[in-house]
């Protein structure tokens, strides 16, 4: 059998798979956005609290951070692009299910407590399913890159989801005209879209192990990765408290309007979105910086951007702090992935992957049990927190750890290694 042929595929046919990863993984981004910005303001007209508002995504949260190890690890046995698919159609439901139900809301045709628990149970299907694409994208891309290629190949799948939340608002913007809820449908239709052009055309380069006999579960308490999984969950936590008060926070620290706030707030988060795309197509891919010098300069940036909420505000300063926090996690999270992904043998890159992506939705648990009820009594509160566990980050990044990831490798021999893996069934 021709090894090569069989398991390499033309470079057309690369960055054809590439241009449909980063597309699909951006309309992921563009859903975060949709709802972080537009959400808040239309539920407070439907009569849900703050809390209320932060719990409906408590539940795809704490279904995110289990199920993301798993389709990690699955990946590792199905194929990368089977996860990927299905958490695209996962996705493509259930914002396709949340605009329904919206639109029932607003014609009165639910009572708000039903209306609510199915918002939570719809919003549910995206942390079951949803959380597979990540983690199957980020192993992809593992799969693809040589160490020293790394955390560029995983700032690509940042940069897909940042270029999604620039795009979120103008394209809302857009379709809000013909309909407030159209963003949504058209939305799933795009994510179901790249669901089946994922199943068509993305090239798979690594077979999958089939019921290939696997070494040890890769644990959470590793010490190869347990670093990166704490600070994935402080980057997470620290995000959480700042994008689920955002909107809060202006509106009621500068006394505006519902419809004064959407504007104020869509800007920053564009603002935002923006650095952290420059920092993920354009700085790290020119400074091929380590992962310390990634981590430190990001969380210090980030750090500067936390602080600035805690002085006297007003719309021109909100802007800047979440563009100062959008720089910084662009060199933050790409580090933090491509650490843990550095870290581990060629075997584990996709329950790596899963456990890394799980951290992503830990700090939105947190949101309703601590984050909101510490708004409540003062609206700077969640900033304190998020200040702290940034200044915690910044001291283990001294971490002897990361030293080890500085050594050069033999790429091709970490290639040779790839292909002579056995796969299929034995």
């Amino acid at each position: 059998m021709n090894l090569e042929k069989d398991t390499f595929t033309s470079a057309a046919e690369r960055r054809r798979g590439m241009i449909l990863l980063f597309v699909s993984l951006m309309a992921l981004g563009m859903g975060q956005s949709l709802f972080f910005a537009i959400f808040p303001p239309v539920a407070r007209d439907l009569g849900l609290s703050e809390i209320q508002v932060s719990a409906i995504f408590t539940l795809s949260a704490v279904l995110w951070v289990m199920m993301s190890p798993f389709w990690g690890r699955r990946s590792d046995v199905w194929g990368r692009k089977p996860v990927i698919l299905l958490g695209l159609a996962g996705f493509g439901i259930s914002t396709g299910g949340f605009g329904i139900l919206l639109a029932l809301g607003d014609k009165g045709i639910l009572p708000l407590m039903s209306l609510y628990v199915l918002m939570i149970l719809v919003r549910a299907i995206f942390g079951l399913f949803g959380s597979g694409t990540p983690s199957a994208a980020q192993a992809y891309i593992a799969d693809r890159t040589s160490r020293e290629e790394r955390t560029s190949g995983v700032a690509a799948i940042g940069a897909a989801f940042g270029m999604g939340t620039i795009l979120g608002p103008g394209f809302a913007a857009a379709l809000a005209a013909f309909h407030l809820l159209a963003p949504f449908f058209a939305l799933a239709i795009f994510a179901l879209g790249g669901a089946i052009a994922i199943a068509m055309f993305l090239p798979e380069r690594r077979r999958p192990a089939g019921s290939y006999k696997q070494g040890p579960r890769l644990k959470i308490l590793d010490k190869r990765i347990r670093l990166f999984l704490f600070m994935g969950v402080a980057v997470s936590t620290t995000s959480a408290a700042i994008m689920q008060v955002a909107a809060f926070f202006v509106m009621d620290t500068m006394h505006l309007s519902g419809q004064e706030t959407a504007q104020v707030v869509g800007v920053a988060m564009m603002s935002m979105a923006m650095a952290t795309l420059f920092a993920q197509l354009v700085i790290i891919p020119r400074l091929h910086a380590s992962v310390r010098s990634l981590l430190f300069w990001g969380i210090l940036i980030n750090t500067i951007g936390i602080a600035l909420l805690l002085i006297p505000m007003n719309s021109g300063l909100f802007a800047l702090s979440l563009t100062l926090q959008g720089l910084g996690s662009g060199l933050m999270r790409p580090a933090v992935a491509a650490g843990g992904s550095l870290a581990v043998t060629p075997e584990e890159q996709g329950a790596v992957a899963g456990l890394n992506s799980s951290t992503a939705a830990v700090g939105i648990i947190f949101v309703p049990v601590l984050i909101m009820p510490l708004y409540l009594i003062a609206p700077t509160g969640p900033f304190v927190v998020a200040l702290v566990l940034s200044a915690v980050m910044l001291f283990t990044t001294r971490s002897p750890q990361l030293d080890m990831l500085e050594a050069k490798i033999d790429v091709d021999e970490v290639e040779e290694e790839t292909l002579s893996r056995p796969s299929g069934h034995q």
